[in-house]
C-alpha cells in the first residue's frame, strides 16, 4: 500500500496545500482522505499521476472548509467524466449523515443539474457511524467518531491485506475513548499544529490542536512504530522536517515522519524512508 500526502498544512496555509492524502494499491486504485479547500485538489492529484478514473472511494472527515470544498470539484469533474462515458463504476463518498446533506446542498447550488443527477446513482454517499467497517482497496477500514469539541468528525483505522494497521485521528488530538480502535496500530497519523517551543506564538490549544511534543508523547504511549505528523503551520516549510524531527525525537523513539506535500510512503512494518 502506498500513501501519498497531497497536502500537509492547516486551514490557512498558502505556501502548501491543506492536509489531505491518498492510499493507492498496485492496481492504481485509490482511496482519498479529505479534499482540501478548493480546486487545487485537481492539480495535486495530477502532479502525483493519480488518475480520477482510479478514485472510487473518498472519505470526508468533517465539515471544515479546508477538508471539504475540494469534493465539489471532484463531483463536478468525475460527474462530467460519467456524462462522457469516461468513468467506469461508482464513486462512494463516506461521511457522517449530517455532512451528506450539507455537501449535497452545496452541490445543488453550485454544480449543473446534469452533473448532480448522478448523485444517488453513480455518485453514492455512504453514511457512517462509529464502528462501521468497509472493504476498501482490499483493506478493512473501520470508522470512528473522534469526539471533536468543534464539529462532528470521524477518523479511521485501516488493516491492509498484509495485516498492517494504520490509524488516522483526524485533525484533533488523540481521544483516549478511541483506544479500542487505535490500539495495536503499526502506523499513526496525528496532527501537530506547531512546535511545542512555539505554542505561545501559534496558540494550538485554543484551536484544540496539539504540538509536536504532545503528538509524539501520544505515539510513544500507544507503542506505535511509525508516526506521521501533519496539519501544521507553514512558517517553517523549508526546515520543518528538521525542526519537527529534532523536537519529536525527544519524546518518541520510533520512526518519525514529517512529510512535505507530494511525499509518499510505502506502508510496511519495516522502516521505509519517504520519497518525493
Amino acid at each position: 500500500m502506498k500513501l501519498t500526502m497531497l497536502g500537509t498544512g492547516n486551514a490557512t496555509v498558502t505556501e502548501c496545500f491543506n492536509t489531505c492524502f491518498v492510499f493507492s494499491n498496485e492496481e492504481n486504485m485509490h482511496f482519498l482522505i479529505d479534499t482540501g479547500g478548493g480546486n487545487r485538489i485537481l492539480k495535486v492529484l495530477k502532479d502525483c499521476n493519480i488518475d480520477l478514473d482510479g478514485i472510487h472511494d473518498i472519505f470526508l472527515t468533517h465539515e471544515h472548509i479546508d477538508h471539504l470544498l475540494g469534493i465539489l470539484w471532484l463531483i463536478r469533474t468525475i460527474g462530467t467524466k460519467i456524462d462522457q462515458g469516461g468513468y467506469e463504476g461508482t464513486l462512494s463518498i463516506y461521511c457522517h449523515s449530517e455532512l451528506i446533506g450539507k455537501v449535497c446542498a452545496m452541490a445543488e447550488m453550485t454544480i449543473q443539474q446534469k452533473i448532480c443527477r448522478h448523485i444517488g446513482k453513480e455518485i453514492l454517499f455512504v453514511a457512517i457511524e462509529t464502528g462501521d467497517q468497509m472493504k476498501i482497496l482490499d483493506s478493512d477500514v473501520t470508522f470512528f467518531d473522534i469526539g471533536s469539541t468543534k464539529a462532528k468528525q470521524f477518523g479511521f483505522t485501516m488493516v491492509t491485506k498484509d495485516g498492517i494497521k494504520l490509524s488516522c485521528l483526524g485533525d484533533e488530538p488523540y481521544n483516549p475513548e478511541n483506544e479500542s480502535f487505535v490500539q495495536n496500530s503499526d502506523w499513526l497519523m496525528h496532527e501537530a499544529f506547531c512546535l511545542y517551543g512555539e505554542a505561545d506564538r501559534f496558540q494550538p490549544y485554543e484551536k484544540h490542536h496539539s504540538t509536536v511534543k504532545e503528538a509524539c508523547e501520544t505515539a510513544s504511549r500507544l507503542g506505535v512504530s511509525h508516526l506521521i505528523l501533519y496539519h501544521t503551520e507553514e512558517t517553517h516549510l523549508r526546515n520543518r522536517k528538521e525542526l519537527y524531527t529534532e523536537e519529536g525525537s525527544r519524546y518518541y523513539s520510533g520512526n518519525l515522519y514529517v512529510p512535505d506535500d507530494l511525499e509518499w510512503f510505502e506502508i510496511r512494518r519495516s522502516l521505509r524512508f519517504p520519497n518525493t
